[in-house]
């Protein structure tokens, strides 16, 4: 292969049109490219389809900062190496991210964030704190300017610790609060518990809806679950937040 090709690709919206529809402007935060240390792929895919589906118009964000460290996927280790979490989200997007301090929210109608191990090492550093983490400036400063612009909020997965910690008393779900093989991380709603959320014991295949805040939040790989339930779940947490824009 000529190592000298380039790719390039110009940003913007993703849109898919749906006749007869006003499409909706989303905007979805990417934390990096891989579960252990960034996204979790098969949700940002998930999310995008969904998004797709729906006519939704669509453009992804990251923030241009190192990753908390790197994992080697194979070994479930940490490596010595350094990668960018704008760099790595493109891999997703298929190069078409935007950097973070260029979401402008007048312009989007929800956001929507997946999951995966870097909403708790680069959005956040929940990993190393559990609930007396901080969220990143940036992150936190957009997720309460939509909250106030009364625009809705889709999370999955590890995401709704963001909620948690930004908007106290809401209402939110990871899967199950008892924890058994099908629920591996069930111990985390007792975290958010302590926070002082209301936590909603939801399936795989559902989302729980808190109307007052315009929360949307589903548990995707929090449970050990079938891809296709992880997907359709994913799907009515889409579906929801797009009827609260």
């Amino acid at each position: 292969m000529n190592s000298s090709i380039t790719h390039s690709r110009k940003p913007g919206l993703l849109h898919t049109p749906v006749e007869g529809k006003m499409s909706k402007r989303v905007a979805v935060i990417l934390s990096g490219c891989g579960v252990y240390d960034g996204t979790e792929i098969h949700e940002a895919s998930a999310v995008l389809v969904h998004l797709s589906r729906a006519g939704a118009k669509v453009q992804m964000f990251a923030l241009n900062a190192d990753q908390m460290h790197v994992v080697n996927h194979c070994e479930g280790k940490p490596t010595e190496e350094k990668r960018n979490i704008l760099q790595e989200s493109a891999r997703i997007a298929r190069g078409d991210v935007t950097d973070l301090t260029k979401l402008d929210v007048s312009a989007f109608d929800a956001l929507i964030i997946p999951g995966g191990f870097g909403v708790a090492k680069n959005l956040s550093d929940w990993a190393v704190k559990n609930k007396d983490f901080t969220i990143q400036s940036q992150v936190e400063k957009l997720i309460k300017d939509f909250h106030k612009a009364g625009k809705p909020l889709g999370m999955c997965c590890i995401s709704p610790i963001l909620a948690a910690k930004l908007l106290p008393g809401c209402e939110l779900t990871v899967g199950q609060d008892k924890e058994c093989e099908k629920w591996p991380y069930a111990k985390t709603v007792g975290a958010l518990k302590e926070m002082g959320c209301k936590h909603m014991n939801k399936d795989v295949k559902e989302a729980h809806v808190d109307a007052k805040n315009k929360l949307v939040t589903t548990c995707a790989f929090m449970c050990n679950a079938p891809m296709h339930d992880i997907f359709d779940g994913i799907g009515v947490m889409v579906k929801e937040t797009l009827k609260l824009a």
